[in-house]
């Protein structure tokens, strides 16, 4: 019988508090600027930075074929590593993904040990990592991830929780903050839909906004629109001659995105929204 795999044999020192991390140390100067989410559950506290999002990035699954990786490191673009599939980085910086998508397509169970390989291997240097989630799964997916964000306790890397179709702003607007971010999955219509919803939630709590599942230039402006701070894609992995214009349409700044105003502009634009 094969051993199971435990949490990552590194995390116990961040979690103790014996070595600090990038999350730790993230939030802890949100703290003191007022930019963790703070503002956002007290109306009496103000922000005392004024927040803008970095330029959007664009991530490519991972490939292997040389000219594509060539392509995507000369347009700065990264990697989704995905702990269904080989864990290599290629030399680029990369985001680690869960692979729940992977083993829904496949109809397969979602596979726990892989992933903590994968965290295990890579998860330290990774720009974020996704929490494992259940695709199609509503509430239930939330229920899940937050039991693995409590495994993985103390972790110094960027954690990402998924959502999708089903899941409301109230659902998970007080679990996150500049060290937890949200990653939009669920159906197409339904992620086209609700970006710029999500992207006003990301505004309130200064958290990081990847959107799943990207592959044309119509939908990376629905990306900046939302004030998305990433997003990833399959086809520039596969067709090197997509990239350029997928690229371009990275760089077109959207000056009226979701994200980009100001916190009670969020606060509206999520109050009383019925997702």
């Amino acid at each position: 019988m094969t051993p199971a795999v435990s949490a990552p044999s590194w995390l116990g020192s961040y979690a103790s508090g014996q070595k600090l991390g990038w999350a730790q140390s993230v939030m802890a100067y949100a703290e003191y600027y007022g930019v963790d989410g703070s503002a956002d559950d007290d109306p009496e506290f103000e922000e005392r930075l004024v927040m803008h999002r970095a330029p959007l990035v664009g991530y490519a699954s991972r490939t292997g074929t040389r000219r594509n990786l060539a392509a995507l490191d000369d347009a700065d673009w990264r990697l989704l590593v995905s702990a269904k599939g080989q864990l290599r980085t290629e030399g680029m910086r990369y985001a680690l993904d869960n692979g729940a998508w992977t083993a829904f397509q496949q109809q397969q169970p979602f596979d726990e040990k892989a992933y903590l390989i994968a965290v295990e291997k890579l998860g330290l240097d990774a720009d974020w990592i996704v929490l494992p989630d259940i695709v199609e799964g509503g509430l239930a997916s939330l229920d899940y991830s937050l039991r693995w964000k409590e495994r993985l306790r103390g972790m110094p890397t960027k954690l990402l929780i998924a959502v999708q179709d089903g899941m409301q702003i109230s659902d998970v607007a007080n679990l996150l903050c500049p060290a937890v971010g949200i990653f939009i999955g669920g159906t197409t219509e339904w992620k086209e839909a609700t970006a710029q919803a999500w992207g006003s939630l990301a505004r309130r709590r200064n958290c990081h906004l990847h959107v799943g599942r990207v592959n044309s230039a119509r939908r990376i402006r629905i990306c900046a629109a939302a004030g998305a701070n990433s997003f990833d894609g399959s086809g520039v992995s596969r067709y090197a001659e997509a990239l350029p214009r997928l690229d371009r349409a990275t760089r077109q700044a959207d000056l009226f995105a979701a994200a980009g105003g100001s916190l009670e502009e969020a606060q509206l634009a999520t109050a009383d929204l019925n997702l």
